[in-house]
């Protein structure tokens, strides 16, 4: 068993008005305030015109709050983005970085994602760099190359265990309902583990590397107990406080 604490990780993405944003998180803290000792770090990532108020909303309670993305920059001229210290001040904990959907469709690169998470951890955020490999990768056999590239490429040398966490989501699985099969989550993360280490020494063995990918109540149990498995990041099964907290519950 390792020694390494799960991080079950709501992103929301562009999902979420004020009312429900508000209830969804203030039930999720709730159930988890009932908890008396959690076994696992929840955390909720909302778009940004909701991480102020989430944050007040989660203030005192067990549950974390993060934003989705972060600009490079602390200030500047930089129209529509935000500065890893203006979320810092917002109330959040950890931001999620190299998302495939900031990949793709911000053509986001490894050099800018390490530039981003280098600039969240200066800021003293916590680092959720994401990497995974899509369809015509995965059918190419290159999975394991592409994950390792794009870890050696985002992750920056001041990562730590304490300020980043790793995030494998294949492609291919993100809301499609598809997942990859136990033994092959486990191979990747054991390679992206070893990936990290050339990276970032020792600290890599106390690194959480997060399975994403159509996480749902239902295939949770199967992933969240495989040995380099450190919990999940959750896309639409985090919009419903049952759905969320069902996977939460397999950590807990």
């Amino acid at each position: 068993m390792s020694n390494r604490r799960p991080l079950i990780a709501g992103n929301w993405k562009m999902n979420g008005l004020t009312k429900d944003g508000l209830a969804l998180a203030g039930e999720i803290a709730t159930r988890l305030n009932k908890v008396a000792s959690p076994n696992c770090d929840v955390l909720v990532c909302p778009p940004m015109t909701l991480v102020a108020a989430i944050a007040q909303k989660a203030e005192g309670s067990k549950l974390s709050v993060g934003a989705q993305d972060c600009h490079m920059n602390e200030t500047g001229a930089h129209t529509g983005d935000t500065s890893p210290v203006m979320i810092k001040d917002a109330g959040c904990e950890y931001v999620i970085l190299g998302h495939s959907e900031r990949r793709t469709d911000h053509k986001e690169t490894n050099e800018v994602v390490k530039a981003k998470a280098s600039a969240a951890i200066k800021a003293g955020l916590k680092a959720i760099i994401c990497i995974g490999e899509t369809e015509a990768e995965r059918d190419a056999n290159k999975t394991i190359d592409v994950c390792a590239s794009q870890i050696k490429g985002s992750v920056p040398a001041e990562s730590t265990a304490e300020n980043t966490v790793i995030a494998y989501e294949p492609v291919w699985a993100i809301g499609t309902g598809r997942t990859p099969t136990t033994a092959d989550v486990q191979e990747v993360h054991a390679e992206v583990r070893k990936a990290l280490t050339e990276v970032i020494g020792a600290e890599a063995a106390k690194t959480r590397i997060l399975y994403g990918g159509s996480v749902k109540p239902t295939n949770a149990s199967e992933f969240m107990p495989l040995p380099d498995v450190d919990g999940a990041l959750v896309g639409g099964a985090s919009l419903k406080a049952d759905d969320f907290w069902g996977i939460v519950d397999s950590c807990i």
